[in-house]
């Protein structure tokens, strides 16, 4: 599907750029931009949007050039969303720099009426952040939620295919175009894609990347997503634009809790400054939206099979081959409850002198061997959750609490 006035759009993105803040507001001017296109420099002019450079750049601008891109895309069988049309959506539009258009591979699912998550972090993943893009996808994936992220190596594709196995709607979006062969490595995956979501992109289908592309996708990503899940985000990582960017748009952060290395300084700072939810499992993430997901019925997350886990394509890294199966299980916390509750003997670290703000003292005070909600830590102490969060973290960064499934915690 083609929107009707797909090539007005298109030939105003040729002439003012891919992803100009101008269209939202042209569109929001004109309830047909073909009126906008013939009227010409008049009325350019005294639309009061544009200045005399974006004017002469319209002037050089054709629809002829605009209709080579419809006839690659019919083509190609890729539909063309523009911004007027009544399938765009809302939580699209609802930026301050929509894309005129997108060009859509599969079928676009209806986002504005289902939950959906980003998953976005490092292309140099570990085998932890690997595993827990993959397992966490699948496991949102079980519950009706889509998967957003941006297709790239490591933690982008882990998440997809995490939902791809799961049987769920993921979405891709690219920063090139659809039939740019950019990373080779997940062209079969991009295929899968299409027949159980879309892959998608603002650039037209043969465009090729540049590097300010990916910065601009990352709006797109933020957008169509409920919350933003960061995984392995270094302290520059480009992870983190999407973070901010969702942020603005007043979208839930979360962030896997990793361990003290540079690979977890972003992501780990996120937390910690309390811009971000600390994520052990993908409860963490549903429990920020209550009755907002559903499953058919019970979903077992005991044993999800990784047997394509390990040939994910990470920068730096060529990905293994002919490994043997896997089983990982998704619920196991990193100690067992009952390791934990047969050792509740063993002798506790002394809950003094551990140098914790005043907060974090409390709580730690407050946690024992019993796992504990922190609901309940959050209304038995008079605490505000997110100041329950930040404090949990420091303890769990200081190895003093460890973190189960379901938003519980106990006492290492």
């Amino acid at each position: 599907m083609i929107s009707s006035n797909a090539k007005y759009w298109i030939w105003l993105t040729l002439a003012l750029g891919y992803n100009t803040p101008k269209a939202k507001r042209i569109a929001k001017l004109y309830s047909d931009i073909s009126l906008f296109y013939h009227g010409g420099k008049k009325e350019w002019r005294f639309c009061g949007i544009l200045s005399d450079s974006d004017i002469e750049k319209l002037s050089k601008a054709t629809l002829e050039e605009a209709q080579k891109i419809i006839d690659r895309c019919n083509e190609l069988k890729y539909s063309v969303l523009s911004i007027d049309d009544e399938s765009y959506p809302l939580c699209l539009f609802n930026i301050d720099a929509p894309p005129a258009v997108i060009y859509i591979s599969g079928t676009l699912p209806d986002i504005d009426n289902r939950l959906s998550i980003g998953v976005v972090g490092t292309r140099r993943a570990t085998d932890y952040g690997l595993k827990n893009s993959y397992k966490i996808a699948y496991a949102l994936s079980k519950y009706g939620v889509t998967v957003v992220s941006g297709g790239a190596l490591g933690v982008d594709c882990a998440s997809h295919r995490g939902s791809l196995a799961a049987d769920g709607v993921t979405i891709c979006v690219r920063g090139c175009g659809i039939n740019c062969n950019y990373l080779r490595e997940n062209e079969q995956m991009r295929r899968a894609i299409t027949k159980r979501g879309a892959v998608i992109s603002e650039y037209p289908p043969d465009e090729t990347p540049r590097n300010y592309y990916f910065p601009a996708r990352n709006r797109i990503i933020s957008a169509l997503s409920d919350g933003v899940l960061v995984i392995e985000a270094g302290a520059k990582s480009g992870s983190l634009i999407t973070a901010n960017l969702a942020l603005e748009q007043g979208k839930e952060v979360f962030a896997l809790l990793g361990n003290n290395s540079p690979q977890n300084e972003g992501s780990n700072g996120r937390i910690k400054e309390g811009s971000a939810i600390p994520v052990t499992d993908f409860m963490d993430i549903l429990n920020a939206f209550d009755n907002l997901y559903a499953t058919d019925g019970e979903v077992d997350f005991n044993n999800i099979s990784l047997n394509d886990i390990e040939a994910i394509p990470v920068k730096g890294k060529s990905p293994f081959k002919n490994k043997p199966k896997k089983l990982i299980n998704i619920n196991k916390p990193e100690n067992k409850i009952e390791n934990i509750v047969d050792n509740s003997d063993k002798e506790i670290k002394h809950k003094e002198n551990l140098n914790l703000n005043p907060t974090a003292q409390r709580i730690y005070e407050y946690i024992s061997t019993e796992p504990v909600h922190i609901d309940k830590i959050s209304s038995d102490l008079g605490l505000p959750v997110f100041k329950v969060l930040s404090s949990i973290t420091e303890l769990e960064m200081k190895n003093l609490v460890t973190a189960l499934q379901g938003r519980r915690y106990i006492l290492k």
